[in-house]
């Protein structure tokens, strides 16, 4: 079964699609997934939410259903399509919704446009990496992301294997995929070119200083979002992947205005995992702040 066929918008020469729930009168949710997924992941979670919020979830740019144009899909690429896709969506601010590199876009654009976030809700979260010994602690995960990163091995395994799609993505969930799920996530990705979107991002992570653009940029947008001052919702799961539980009741603990959600076992695609929680903690959590900003006004 294939996913049903999205609306797209053209975006600096190529299109995004996106998905989109709910009345355009509510205040906006963006939700931004990640590595290797599209706005499929979010399927089960929007539609909880769009009682309260007009969701809006795009594919990023090689991702999902949008094109795949003649880019680097460097995180500075994907920053630059994502800006010009709410341009032409129209929207204006709204909730940001994000998981994985979803959160390094979400971090980024909240540092650059504070005005623009209503609230942020987010989950398995991408920051900078002092050290390889500081990325999925202890797990051999971490030797295959190194192997991702080393030139030739990393193509091998993601561009002519598949590997993220095929290994990456159902063992890092508890849900089991089923064959026809699987074939939606699988459906961007048919030949080692149409791949390279899913290759470059873990070679995005900024780890140990590399790459020192994403270092950098990544560095500020967490500087910006301790001091940022709207509320927040981080969900963690035990044991997690790129965020152990403690990790995220450290940040929680930090962040003002921030409150933890603690949804139990989960990896890193908890969306997969966890849908009926996240979808009803994160229309819980727009209804209050809405009601309050309405009580202030």
């Amino acid at each position: 079964m294939n996913d049903v066929r999205l609306p797209k918008l053209s975006v600096l020469g190529s299109e995004m699609a996106y998905r989109e729930a709910g009345s355009r009168e509510k205040p906006a949710a963006l939700f931004l997934h990640g590595n290797p997924t599209s706005s499929y992941i979010w399927r089960k979670i929007m539609p909880l939410v769009a009682p309260v919020a007009h969701c809006i979830a795009p594919d990023l740019i090689g991702f999902g259903q949008s094109g795949k144009p003649n880019i680097a899909y460097r995180l500075e690429d994907q920053v630059r399509y994502l800006d010009a896709f709410l341009a032409a969506a129209d929207v204006r601010s709204a909730y940001l919704v994000a998981q994985d590199w979803g959160t390094a876009l979400a971090f980024h654009l909240a540092a650059r446009r504070p005005d623009f976030v209503r609230g942020l809700a987010f989950m398995e979260f991408v920051r900078p990496y002092p050290t390889w010994d500081d990325f999925i602690r202890g797990s051999k995960a971490r030797e295959v992301f190194r192997k991702f990163r080393t030139p030739g091995e990393g193509e091998t395994l993601i561009l002519e294997d598949n590997v993220f799609v095929e290994k990456v993505l159902p063992g890092g969930m508890r849900h089991k995929l089923t064959e026809e799920e699987m074939a939606v996530y699988r459906a961007p990705f048919p030949t080692p070119e149409s791949r390279r979107p899913t290759w470059r991002f873990p070679n995005e992570i900024p780890i140990a200083g590399e790459p020192a653009d994403v270092v950098a940029m990544m560095t500020r947008a967490h500087e910006a979002l301790a001091r940022s001052t709207y509320p927040k919702l981080l969900f963690a799961a035990e044991p997690g992947a790129l965020v152990a539980p403690a990790d995220a009741e450290e940040l929680a603990g930090k962040l003002k205005d921030c409150r933890l959600v603690r949804l139990g076992d989960g990896i890193h695609f908890l969306q997969e995992d966890h849908p009926e929680t996240i979808g009803r903690e994160v229309a819980a959590f727009i209804a209050e702040v809405e009601a309050m900003r309405s009580k202030a006004a």
